[in-house]
């Protein structure tokens, strides 16, 4: 009755974490979740579409064990959403169907399959149970499960997916405890001054404001002087003030130094589940942008439709009104004999939709619902973010034809054909089929989302008509880490490109998609390949991109030929999609992103007080020792006349690059291994001991500052040197770490690290003796003074000369080997020599050490992801798309979507409409342009817009920083008047535009003749140059 698969690995200890597949869900849940979840077994029954996407998302996350249920057998409408299941498969158990292919999804989760009826001894085996098909199981049935479940302390959750509705109820128990209601990480600040007494108060950066409140617990660390503090248990916030708070006594404890922080202590929750019985007469509801009476409509609707599939053991008939008019009979019934939660008139307009479509199966929608559900699951088995309390509702109804009068022909329309996308037409009719056969889609990425976009696309039947195409792109190639959320590659695909094994999997999925793979970055390099025709022939665009650059470039190929696109994101538990409609919405470059973080140069350098600081530092010392200064050298070998360029250079830019080439051609350029080693060991001494010596030399410990302040006070720490101790694996680390990073550069063999231990403890070294005329800024105004004043004097000249004389002979080629950091490759010392190099600065510093885990997503940039937010946004995109190409164009149709599945907030809102502007009495916004044909001259351009709209050009921009014609920034611009548009562009650029390019996008600057310092802002201009 039952089969598994995938038992392999499925008795390796919970302990052991495969950190190369799970990183970033691991950044996502923690060590302490994740372990949890890979101990735990879950029932999942019905292997419809919503239950295979439930299952799909919770075998990525790494349970022991999942075992899907499912009695009934495969038919074809089930293919409408069931992506595991081909035509071969009807007639065939659902569940035995899918058991291969979930299993390929991962080696270490046990997948297996259950026929029989959920008796207690078999609910008995799980963790959590998963109802997904009130079909399968009767609602009495659902009910004395859910008292099982509860009686025995497991955790339930019943879904459903009907149409554009669908609806979830979670029921953890009587008493369960959230262990972390949001999982972001707890808020900590930078201590500032500490004075103590009965009530201590606590000064934190007078620049923040912090988020602490009166009877919130925190803990200290990193304190210097009143070291008491560190360790000590949660001490309770008594007041506070905008920059400070008090806590209780500290007039025993030493006098506060300086340095430290004030960290958050999270608290455990705990939260009550009513059961399933009376959750339904007396229900709490989570909203999704709902007011409380709709989200009733919508719990009255479902109870009504498992009433009516009691009474007549089908679903009504789509699009039936007669279908209709009896639910709405059973509904009133319900009304007139349930509680007063149900008490608000029926919304006839509402429920007959609902029953319109409630036979309808819609990827996208249960691809929703999955994604949810999954999170769900992980809750409850963790503890980590906050479950739903209790009931979540949605609907997508704003999606449905706008077609209220024609309901009888709709009822034709959505009749079954005997199709795979039968659940489909019952929700939009078959000529809606036609159009999304033939719609032309250009997906722009082939990672974790445009994985779920593709199988969405094909199970809706997107580009299967003789017409329609979906053109994918993706440089890049699969790794690891991405088969955790990336469900369409398996471990044999590594290695693989991921838009060609993308297109190959969706194709077994559904054989009549139309999908061309490229392999392409997607900018101005490739605009011979997506130039305007490839764009003017597209029905949509969607985004499934990781970086904000290029996005940005899309968004204004799209704004250009006015295309829609469709944009989406993920963070953790949080997503967003943004749609971007011509001449309805805001485009994306609207949208101002927050600035990348960085950090004083001088707190990098010599001052500083947070791990985030230690690692850049590690970092920028990586790219400087083993990348950008190998690269120059090997100029040196490629260039004849590389060293006469340099001299000419502005400044001390000379200098400063024959010092690299100094550093790695002379210093570093090893005759052996174990001259690798006396390099790295040296470095070591440079850093960590010689460097903090002179350091304490120009500001001594007692140093004071010109205000007569402490100079190591506050947040900024005083240093200690380092030893080095060959014993101590952080040193011996960094040593071997960057002893294989010089060998790889130079094509050396690498040694164990026990060799390299004993190289290294025998390594001469000289005394340090600090120098009396180094001047160290101590801020970085300073520092860009010091900066402003360097010059080539002689002492540099004569310091150049003899680098050039001590490197050596160029004819004899060397083969250098830059080191590109790759951060997700163990084997190549890159992460290994910035944690060894961030963690030793670290102890310098006095600053806790950061493990691999956290300096690989600090220093990697990672964005830490998980599958279920991934199958929650892309279901919302392609709810959005349905829209579009139904030929909705009323922005108030539209929605963007803001989640965090962590704590149940979903925000699905209408888009911002697009900026209005305007100039003398013309109203324009971004989709407006002036749109010129013909390669004029610049001057004829700019006679043109004086002589047709009254307007004064005195510039010309191509891009954001690119000046066509500019007087007094353009080099002799009465030569640029005279160049064609196309040559000037070219020649402003330095680049030569693309054969394909048909037409150029430039901004004008224009200017008030009245007024001549007044600027008008004026639509942007298209130029046809073909």
């Amino acid at each position: 009755m039952a089969s598994s698969l995938s038992q392999t690995m499925a008795n390796l200890k919970i302990d052991d974490i495969d950190e190369a597949l799970y990183s970033r869900q691991l950044y996502v849940l923690g060590h302490e979740a994740m372990r949890s979840i890979s101990g735990a077994s879950v029932l999942i029954s019905g292997v419809g579409g919503l239950g295979v996407e439930i299952a799909k998302n919770v075998i990525l996350a790494g349970v022991k064990t999942v075992t899907i249920h499912d009695e009934s057998c495969v038919r074809i409408e089930d293919l409408s959403s069931q992506f595991f299941l081909s035509v071969e498969d009807i007639g065939k158990n659902r569940a035995e169907s899918s058991l291969l292919k979930l299993g390929e999804l991962n080696s270490y989760v046990e997948v297996n399959s259950y026929l029989g009826p959920l008796k207690d001894e078999e609910l008995k085996k799980y963790k959590v149970v998963v109802i997904t098909d009130c079909q399968l199981v009767p609602f009495d049935d659902l009910m004395h499960i859910n008292d099982f479940c509860r009686s025995h302390g497991i955790h339930f959750i019943f879904a459903e997916a009907k149409g554009v509705f669908g609806r979830i109820f979670c029921d953890f128990g009587e008493e369960f405890t959230v262990l972390d209601m949001d999982g972001e990480p707890p808020y900590q600040y930078q201590i500032h001054n500490i004075v103590k007494g009965k009530e201590t108060e606590v000064f934190i950066d007078p620049e923040v404001h912090h988020q602490f409140d009166k009877g919130d617990s925190v803990m200290f660390s990193e304190v210097q002087g009143m070291t008491e503090l560190n360790g000590l248990p949660p001490q309770q916030v008594t007041s506070k003030g905008d920059h400070s708070i008090r806590i209780g006594d500290t007039s025993s404890f030493g006098d506060y130094k300086n340095g430290g922080l004030v960290t958050y202590v999270k608290k455990p929750v705990k939260m009550t589940f009513k059961c399933l019985r009376d959750s339904i007469k007396d229900p709490v509801y989570e909203t999704i942008c709902f007011n409380e009476k709709k989200l009733r409509q919508l719990h009255l609707a479902f109870l009504t439709l498992h009433e009516y599939f009691k009474k007549t053991q089908t679903l009504p008939n789509p699009w039936s009104v007669s279908d209709a008019d009896h639910f709405l009979e059973i509904a009133r019934s319900l009304q007139t004999s349930s509680p007063d939660s149900l008490a608000d008139p029926i919304d006839e307009t509402l429920l007959r939709k609902f029953s319109f479509t409630a036979s309808g199966i819609l990827s996208p929608v249960q691809s929703v619902i999955g994604g949810i559900v999954a999170q769900e699951v992980m809750k409850a088995i963790s503890g980590k973010f906050k479950p739903i309390n209790q009931w979540l509702y949605y609907d997508a109804i704003e999606c449905l034809p706008d077609n209220d009068d024609d309901v009888s022909a709709m009822e034709v329309l959505s009749k079954p054909k005997n199709s795979r996308y039968d659940g489909q037409i019952a929700v939009f009719g078959e000529k809606f089929q036609e159009e999304l056969a033939k719609a032309k889609l250009f997906l722009v990425g082939a990672g974790a989302i445009g994985c779920e976009m593709l199988k969405n696309w094909a199970m809706m039947g997107i580009a299967v008509g003789a017409d329609g195409l979906v053109t994918i792109t993706d440089m890049d190639s699969i790794e690891k880490s991405n088969l955790n959320r990336q469900f369409l590659f398996r471990p044999k695909d590594v290695g693989e490109m991921k838009s060609l094994t993308a297109a190959a999997a969706v194709r077994q999925m559904n054989p009549d998609m139309k999908i061309c793979a490229h392999e392409n970055r997607v900018g101005k390099e490739t605009e011979s390949v997506y130039d305007d025709n490839f764009f003017q022939g597209l029905t949509a665009v969607v985004n499934a991109l990781d970086n904000v650059d290029a996005r940005k470039y899309v968004d204004d190929r799209c704004v250009v030929n006015l295309k829609p696109m469709f944009d989406s994101g993920t963070l953790g538990a949080r997503c967003s999609s943004q749609v971007v409609i011509p001449h309805l919405t805001k485009c994306y470059s609207d949208t101002k992103d927050a600035p990348e973080k960085s950090f004083p140069m001088c707190t990098l350098k010599h001052f500083p007080i947070a791990i985030e600081h230690t690692l850049q530092w590690a970092r920028d010392e990586f790219e400087g020792l083993f990348k950008q200064s190998v690269e120059t050298s090997a100029k040196y070998f490629a260039e004849p006349d590389f060293v006469e360029k340099t001299r000419k250079l502005d400044g001390c830019k000379p200098l400063e690059l024959l010092k690299e080439l100094n550093s790695v051609l002379v210093e570093m350029a090893p005759g052996s291994f174990e001259d690798c080693v006396k390099w790295a060991r040296m470095k070591f001494q440079e850093n960590y001991t010689n460097q903090i010596r002179q350091l304490l030399h120009v500001y001594p410990p007692d140093h004071v500052s010109k205000t007569g302040a402490p100079f190591w006070s506050g947040p900024k720490r005083c240093p200690t040197p380092l030893v080095f101790d060959e014993k101590d694996e952080t040193h011996l680390d960094y040593v071997v770490a960057a002893a294989n990073l010089v060998a790889q550069i130079f094509g050396y063999a690498s040694r164990n690290r026990e060799e390299i231990a004993k190289i290294a403890a025998g390594v001469k070294v000289d005394e340090f003796r600090p120098k009396s005329d180094v001047h160290i800024p101590a801020n970085d105004e300073e520092a860009k003074e010091v900066a402003g004043k360097q010059s080539l004097d002689s002492d540099a000249v004569e310091q150049i000369e003899k680098i050039v004389a001590a490197l050596p002979d160029r004819n004899k080629k060397l083969t250098l080997r830059p080191q590109d950091f790759e951060k997700d490759d163990d084997s190549n010392f890159h992460l290994d020599f910035i944690v060894a190099a961030s963690n030793l600065r670290a102890m310098n510093y006095g600053i806790t050490p950061a493990d691999r885990h956290k300096s690989k997503l600090i220093v990697g940039k990672i964005i830490p992801a998980i599958a279920t937010t991934t199958s929650v946004v892309v279901g919302l995109v392609c709810i959005e798309l349905y829209k579009w190409l139904q030929g909705k164009r009323k922005i108030e149709a539209f929605k963007n979507a803001f989640i965090n599945l962590a704590t149940v907030n979903f925000i699905l809102s209408r888009p911002t409409a697009a900026s209005t502007k305007k100039y003398g009495d013309v109203e324009f916004t971004i989709w407006n342009r002036f749109e010129i044909d013909g390669d004029k001259t610049v001057q004829q351009l700019i006679q043109y817009f004086k002589e047709t709209h009254n307007l004064n050009v005195d510039m010309i921009h191509y891009g954001t920083k690119c000046a066509v014609y500019a007087p007094g920034i353009t080099k002799n611009p009465e030569e640029r008047l005279r160049m064609t548009l196309r040559k000037a562009v070219e020649q402003a650029s330095k680049e030569q535009l693309p054969s394909g390019v048909k037409s150029i996008k430039l901004q004008l600057g224009c200017y008030d003749e009245n007024d001549e310092d007044k600027e008008i802002e004026v639509p942007w201009v298209l130029v046809n140059v073909s």
